[in-house]
């Protein structure tokens, strides 16, 4: 496929779709990883792993370069990161479920939207149905059997029927094939809403032979802050995603995994790369706004840990890249934003209204001027143990069961390698961020305490871990591959 998108004026289409109904509207393609780290396609920085199908959108679009999940509440951080996407809300005003909250679905079916999902839902049956009118290749909950949404009328009698899983296909691959389905057998001329939610390359990450075998050939390199072990108790150190691999960290056993991952993203590369062709085919990709985006990013060896259950970049700080009718092509984006920004984006440039509830901001203006700022600054939580604040320099991470700070400068310090909190001249600095997150906590409805009156040792081992349950490792969850 040699042209994605097709060019149309930016100053007419970023102002019209937003408003004029004299205008056929915009279609939307939304594609949304699981667990994928920002620093893991080729067109923007890594030269270690392949991306074709990614290195297009970029290409023919902008790429926002500071997107946050804003945290979780949980240890499965993708549930309330998927709430937030679908509701516009922030972490402290969703339902994970979404049981009595609209979601932007919902809201572009009612202003005429053929809606259409495929993939991972993970937020509840009830909102499903609620917000999409078909879909195939469903998976409720992430790993498991998958359903399917019939085609009809939305009413109190619709249901989701199992849908049988062919021992031959990866649901990678019938995820694509359902949007491709879509894209080829839709009819009539209403504008869609498709949106694609994939199960990579979250793990297990078990791609087809060949793409295991080119990175096993030459593993990645390590990421540039690895450590053996983390240097504290953050909070979250036994939890599953921490299991996946011993400790202390080696980086035989990081280079592993990270081969293992990048093979899942580039298997998965190539089959967002067959729905992109699809798009091409229908005719409707001069008409259709393309979002790629990951519910959050990992750590895999970063600061010596494994998953997302922590507010360093590697964790919350997820791809995020708008293609389509009029925004600037091959452009690189530093305004600060959420996921919860990418609906409210999408409605603005649609004319669909917002659903009750939605905090969202709207990052149209930031298309139509990729210098302009966005938020002011990122807050992110997880749990009541961590809370982080950053600014254009600087970011604090606080963990007050254990009354620790950590402070980097990101200018001079973009891997949060050396902590700055202990110098007497970070004095200032700290009490001045410290009072941001306190004003960010209030404006968010986040009541968490930043000092507790009786912290527990910051210190931790691994046979701490070995204590509690048994290694998820030995536990994993079986999918069916080729």
């Amino acid at each position: 496929m040699k042209h994605l998108i097709l060019p149309i004026a930016i100053a007419c289409v970023l102002s019209a779709a937003s408003g004029a109904d004299a205008q056929r509207k915009p279609n939307i393609l939304f594609v949304f990883s699981d667990d994928q780290r920002a620093d893991t396609i080729h067109a923007l920085g890594n030269p270690h792993i392949t991306t074709p199908a990614l290195d297009r959108l970029a290409q023919r679009g902008t790429a926002f370069t500071r997107a946050y999940c804003m945290g979780g509440l949980q240890g499965a951080v993708c549930v309330p990161s998927r709430a937030m996407l679908m509701s516009g809300r922030s972490l402290f005003r969703i339902q994970e479920q979404l049981r009595e909250q609209a979601t932007w679905p919902e809201q572009f079916g009612k202003a005429g939207y053929e809606t259409f999902a495929a993939g991972k839902w993970h937020n509840g049956p009830e909102s499903l149905l609620r917000s999409f009118v078909a879909g195939g290749s469903l998976f409720l909950g992430g790993m498991g059997d998958p359903y399917t949404l019939p085609m009809q009328d939305i009413g109190p009698d619709r249901k989701l029927a199992k849908r049988e899983h062919p021992a031959d296909k990866h649901a990678v691959e019938m995820i694509a094939d359902s949007a491709i389905g879509f894209l080829k057998e839709r009819k009539g001329e209403r504008p869609f809403l498709l949106y694609v939610a994939m199960e990579a390359p979250h793990d297990p990450r078990i791609a087809p032979k060949p793409y295991h075998d080119k990175y096993n050939a030459a593993p990645p390199p390590l990421p540039p802050n690895f450590l053996p072990m983390h240097p504290f108790d953050n909070g979250e150190m036994a939890i599953r995603d921490e299991k996946l691999a011993p400790w202390p960290r080696t980086p035989e056993v990081i280079r592993q995994h990270l081969a293992d991952y990048y093979a899942f993203i580039e298997y998965m590369d190539a089959q967002i790369g067959r729905i992109f062709d699809a798009l091409q085919a229908s005719g409707e990709a001069g008409n259709t706004f393309v979002v790629f985006a990951s519910d959050q990013g990992l750590a895999v060896g970063s600061h010596g840990l494994m998953g997302k259950q922590n507010l360093y970049d590697d964790g919350m700080r997820v791809p995020l890249i708008f293609a389509g009718p009029g925004i600037p092509q091959d452009k690189r984006a530093a305004a600060f934003c959420y996921l919860l920004d990418v609906f409210p984006t999408l409605g603005a440039l649609a004319g669909v209204r917002a659903p009750d509830g939605s905090e969202g901001i709207s990052l149209a203006p930031v298309l139509r001027n990729p210098k302009r700022a966005g938020r002011p600054v990122i807050f992110n939580a997880y749990r009541n143990v961590q809370r982080a604040i950053r600014d254009e320099r600087w970011k604090l991470i606080r963990y007050p069961q254990v009354d620790k700070t950590q402070l980097f400068d990101l200018q001079n310090d973009p891997h949060e390698k050396n902590d700055l909190a202990a110098k007497p001249e970070s004095a200032g600095k700290i009490k001045e961020l410290m009072a941001r997150m306190e004003k960010a906590q209030r404006e968010f409805g986040d009541d968490c305490p930043l000092t507790v009156s009786n912290p527990k040792p910051a210190a931790w081992s691994p046979e701490m871990a070995a204590k509690e349950t048994a290694p998820a490792a030995a536990k994993k969850p079986k999918r069916k591959n080729k």
